[in-house]
């Protein structure tokens, strides 16, 4: 059996998080050569940017996507419009949203309007926003994983998303990694900072917990030891 292997990229917009496509758009193979057994955890859409998980190790893909675990994912979100503290409670409590045709309001969540960061790398191709409106920035952490929730639940309170980049998950986030790059991380750490060491082959949290806001997450956060560039093609 081969060893576990873990990366961690930075999906600039534009890419789809898998690594083949009939239609000729760019993949992540784009970004570089990955071992031939490892797959993308999670989704990142084709118009999102951000941290993204590559891996072979499915016990790991199990624990992230299954809702049962509740892993909290934090997203920066450039909105239209100077979002106000209405909205953020509304986002907080919960909103309600479509999900496969049918209404469903979404979990507590936590929400704060940010300033723009100063490292923040302008999208290609830029936003497009309309002069007379300004925009604003929030840091949305959510523990679901609904197609599109945040940019849904952004337009249910009355400012639509226009750029969504995914920040963290758990404590992992991308810190000083560029737009299209990609690192290599130790199973150690990566389990660490994803929160999953204790939960590994523990019960699921109780339903209670889904009620609940989801947690503060570290307040240093960042990558750790790199491992060396991975072998093989794809």
């Amino acid at each position: 059996m081969s060893e576990y292997r873990y990366f961690v990229v930075n999906k600039p917009y534009g890419v789809l998080p898998q690594f083949s496509d009939q239609d000729g758009r760019k993949t992540l193979k784009s970004l570089g050569k990955f071992p031939s057994d490892v797959y993308p955890v999670g989704r990142l859409d084709l118009d999102s940017e951000g941290l993204l998980i590559i891996t072979n190790d499915k016990m790991l893909n199990h624990k992230l996507l299954n809702p049962k675990f509740e892993h909290n994912k934090t997203y920066l979100v450039q909105v239209e419009g100077d979002i106000t503290d209405e909205a953020i409670k509304k986002l907080e409590k919960g909103t309600e949203i479509s999900v496969n045709k049918t209404k469903y309001k979404t979990l507590p969540a936590r929400c704060k309007k940010v300033e723009k960061p100063e490292n923040l790398e302008e999208r290609d191709p830029p936003v497009r926003f309309r002069k007379n409106i300004p925009t604003s920035f929030i840091e949305l952490t959510i523990h679901e994983g609904k197609n599109r929730q945040v940019r849904k639940m952004t337009a249910s309170v009355g400012f639509p998303c226009l750029r969504l980049i995914r920040l963290a998950v758990e404590d992992l986030r991308i810190v000083n990694l560029p737009r299209g790059g990609v690192i290599e991380l130790d199973k150690e750490f990566m389990l660490e900072k994803l929160k999953l060491k204790k939960d590994a082959g523990s019960a699921p949290r109780t339903n209670q917990a889904r009620h609940r806001k989801p947690s503060g997450g570290s307040k240093r956060p960042g990558y750790g030891r790199p491992k060396p560039k991975p072998k093989g093609r794809r």
